[in-house]
């Protein structure tokens, strides 16, 4: 065994060598300005007028990106025959000669996006023909028109990825790809498509993803790709979708139509395996309900569509909600920031597989979960900034979205939940109530008046990981007794702490994240104890009116703290120097009344170099009511302030110290000289009679 591990040892080694050896043969004394990388070239940002010629013979792929390149010449790739990669991306390429590729015959990627190949395009498009093994052309940003792109894209049968983005294509007909057979990729965004003729991508049988995002497309009618997986058709005008009403098995996945003017659901495939499907930021609606109080007697809309002299007729009631075709494979809906204020009944049961649901930024004033019968497969539900007043469960129900793990009905116009709705949600891990005017219910029940229904229920719902409650006008009671939340916000209830963190010790030794921004703290607050939240990591307490930092956050090993918009004259330096200094990762410190004279603690900060002042720029300090960044302090300022903070016992020492000895000097000098005089005169004075 011993000398199988030996050989295998060896020869590993030997590969090694070998393979080093092979590495250096191909770099044989190079000292051009490009960096080589094995058989890769990176030439890029060199200021580079040409194709260099003295790299080595068996370079591989070249970068010529953000370079002055005007022309490839003939004779510019001459000598690597071997070359696959070649990008000359952001150059002022104009021009490739028609025999430029000749002996590049194994090239299978070419990037020429941000040129201007538009100038001689019809040159252009001859050496490209010449490329007989070209995979993945990008053409994007060479300012190209419809008639530029068929001439540039003549034979190129081998193409499987094209990118013609950012260019000025208005109009697409079935010659523009006529020759693209085998594409598989295809990037037509930020043009200015406004027609696309019937039979345009006919030709391109194995296309499966197709981007046409950010052009003028008014509507997609007749929709007949069914090989194609991924479409993108966000950012246009379309006010229509509307699909072959064929029973051909579409392969579509993902459908954007995001971003748009659509004001009726899309006519989906009879047949297909849709799993994402993005519609917000329109103007649909549901009109089913409106139906009976209009004029109009018959609500179909009929479709005409002339192609090679055969005209057909698509019909559709726009009143009927359930013409949607086959939705059961779908996991995502996005149906956000449009004009809903209702779902058809039985809507969502159709979606059995479906495991995000985004209504968010809607009309629903109400919405009764048992009616719209959710799949038990939905995982996310996004209700946030609607008009909700009301959120209805059945009372029987016990088993309400058994699968929900996220909840998001912020910005509503909610003051209660239904009873008991998170204890029947039995993998919930995250819930926003944020900006809903709600009470939380206590841990005490009053034994004469019961407890009050009308107030939302946390306790023990063992799942929830993350609450979000900003904004509710709270005053937190021991409301998350039973749970075990990492992530805790509060922010923005002022007052919501009167009684200290004293109702937070419940989840303090889980609580990882706990914002308690404007939360109306004080140094004067009862009770401000974070010395049992040991696991914290972040904590936010700013735009409160804190005085001085409680002493318990020296023992916590956070990662972030906030302390903005505060009363703080100075950051305690023995807290910096303690446990929390050595964790802390990020600090936020600007918008408090900091004394210039007293920044030893910023210096002692920035000297750490393990903490991130995140917004140090934005520091600043008083002097002699003058605001300066601590960042610019003058230095006349610091001067100034080192004269205030000496030792004034010891300057007037200083001070006094010379005059003191001058004097007793002068004194006996002035003794020395007048002594005899001095002395007579004291005999004289002091000289008495004594009796014997």
């Amino acid at each position: 065994m011993e000398i199988v591990s030996f050989c295998f040892s060896l020869g590993l080694t030997f590969l090694a060598v070998a393979w080093r050896s092979k590495v250096m043969a191909v770099l044989p004394g190079y000292q051009g300005p490009c960096k080589l990388v094995h058989r890769a070239a990176d030439c890029n940002r060199k200021n580079l007028i040409a194709v260099p010629q003295d790299l080595p013979f068996n370079t591989e792929e070249l970068f010529l990106d953000f370079n002055e390149v005007r022309t490839l010449t003939d004779s510019s790739l001459q000598h690597y025959g071997r070359m696959w990669s070649l990008s000359l991306s952001q150059n002022k390429l104009e021009l490739i000669e028609p025999r430029t590729f000749l002996v590049s015959r194994r090239l299978s990627v070419l990037n020429l996006k941000g040129n201007c190949v538009f100038v001689n395009y019809t040159v252009t498009a001859a050496a490209l023909r010449g490329v007989p093994t070209l995979r993945n052309l990008d053409l994007s940003g060479n300012y190209l028109t419809e008639d530029m792109a068929t001439t540039l894209l003549q034979n190129l049968s081998t193409l499987e990825t094209l990118s013609l983005a950012r260019n000025v294509l208005m109009r697409l007909d079935a010659m523009t790809f006529a020759d693209l057979v085998d594409l598989r990729e295809l990037s037509l965004e930020r043009n200015y498509i406004y027609e696309i003729e019937a039979g345009t991508f006919t030709a391109m049988q194995r296309l499966q993803r197709l981007n046409l995002a950010y052009n003028q497309i008014t509507c997609i009618v007749g929709f007949s790709l069914t090989q194609l997986r991924v479409l993108n058709a966000s950012y246009n005008s379309i006010e229509w979708f509307l699909s072959d009403e064929s029973s051909n098995e579409f392969d579509l996945e993902t459908l954007d139509l995001s971003s748009n003017q659509l004001f009726f659901f899309p006519l989906l495939p009879k047949r297909n395996k849709l799993r994402s499907l993005l519609l917000s930021d329109n103007r649909m609606n549901f009109y089913e309900k409106l139906s009976n109080a209009t004029f109009m007697q018959d609500g179909t809309v009929k479709f005409i569509v002339i192609s090679n002299n055969i005209t057909n007729v698509t019909a559709v009631n726009i009143w009927e909600d359930i013409t949607l075709g086959n939705v059961s494979s779908l996991n995502l809906l996005d149906m956000g920031r449009n004009e809903f204020w209702y779902l058809p009944e039985g809507f969502l049961a159709m979606m059995t597989s479906l495991s995000q649901l985004k209504l968010n930024q809607n009309c629903f004033q109400s919405i009764h979960l048992t009616e719209l019968n959710p799949p038990g497969s939905l995982v996310e539900l996004d209700l946030s900034q609607n008009q909700l007043k009301k959120v209805q469960v059945d009372p029987n129900s016990k088993n309400v979205l058994p699968n929900l793990r996220t909840l998001n009905v912020s910005t509503n116009r909610l003051n209660r939940l239904p009873a008991q709705l998170f204890n029947h949600m039995k993998h919930i891990t995250t819930v926003d109530l944020s900006y809903n005017h709600l009470d939380l219910c206590p841990k005490i029940v009053q034994a004469d008046k019961g407890e009050d229904q009308a107030c939302t229920d946390f306790r023990n719902v063992i799942s929830l990981k993350h609450l979000y409650l900003a904004g509710c006008g709270l005053v937190v009671t021991h409301a998350f007794t039973g749970t075990s939340l990492t992530h805790l916000d509060l922010s923005n209830n002022y007052g919501a702490l009167i009684l200290g963190t004293r109702p937070l010790q419940d989840v303090a030794s889980t609580l990882q994240y706990l914002s308690l921004s404007n939360t109306g703290l004080s140094s004067n607050s009862i009770d401000i104890d974070f010395s049992r939240f040991q696991n914290l990591l972040f904590l936010d307490l700013s735009e409160n009116s804190l005085a001085h930092l409680p002493q318990s956050l020296s023992n916590l090993q956070l990662r972030t703290l906030n302390v903005r918009s505060n009363n703080l004259q100075s950051f305690p330096l023995q807290m910096a120097q303690q446990k929390l200094g050595k964790s802390l990762h990020t600090l936020y410190l600007s918008q408090n009344p900091y004394d210039c004279c007293k920044m030893t603690w910023w210096n002692f900060l920035m000297n750490l170099r393990t903490v991130h002042i995140a917004d140090n720029w934005l520091v600043t300090c008083n002097h002699s009511s003058n605001i300066l960044p601590v960042m610019q302090l003058p230095e006349n300022i610091v001067q100034s302030c080192r004269w205030k903070m000496t030792d004034t016992t010891l300057m007037y020492l200083v001070l006094i110290l010379p005059t003191s000895l001058t004097l007793v000097v002068a004194l006996v000098i002035v003794f020395l000289t007048f002594k005899d005089s001095i002395l007579k005169v004291v005999k004289r004075r002091c000289r008495t009679s004594r009796s014997y």
